[in-house]
């Protein structure tokens, strides 16, 4: 596995220090406020762990699967929602968690699902940006790294499912999914 990533673009004690470094401006914004941390899984489930380890305030931790990738490399335009949040985020300041915003069709199509349903704020975080594959220009509140242009795996991200578990982000060789 680990001999088809050709680089490692984020070591596991680069991502460890930034992941801090945004609990700790998170545990400042959302001091007194009611919060609800909505993960979108399966990849930011590393980064949500860790990040809200790392903030020092109470909070609600809830779950959505969503996707427009399956197991390609590319948008499909389409955001399929397979599970839905289990609490009302009516009145409460959400925060919103993803691995990446590349294309950014994901976190526009549900973060305009949760302004629906009235909460007191809506903030965003990734904890990678691919600003170049960006179509809609949403960009995310908090950003952990902007990374280049490439297929990246680990700390949560996947190919097809695989790479999850890399301790480190790393680009995945082209001829993997070529």
């Amino acid at each position: 596995m680990k001999e088809n990533v050709k680089e490692i673009l984020l070591t596991e004690e680069q991502i460890a220090a930034r992941v801090k470094e945004l609990g700790a401006q998170l545990t400042a914004e959302y001091e007194g406020k009611d919060l609800v941390v909505v993960a979108l899984l399966k990849g930011c489930a590393w980064f949500v762990t860790d990040l809200t380890r790392a903030m020092d305030l109470p909070m609600r931790v809830d779950f959505m699967v969503a996707s427009s990738y399956g197991d390609g490399t590319t948008t499909s335009g389409k955001v399929n929602v397979k599970l839905d949040l289990s609490c009302d985020i009516e009145g409460k300041h959400v925060l919103l968690v993803d691995d990446i915003i590349d294309s950014g069709v994901t976190f526009a199509a549900i973060s305009d699902m949760l302004k629906e349903r009235k909460p007191a704020s809506l903030k965003t975080v990734a904890l990678c940006d691919k600003a170049a594959r960006r179509i809609n220009g949403l960009d995310a509140d908090y950003v952990g790294f902007v990374i280049p242009d490439a297929f990246i795996v680990g700390y949560g991200l996947d190919y097809a499912q695989e790479y999850r578990n890399l301790p480190y982000i790393g680009v995945l060789d082209p001829k993997v999914y070529a």
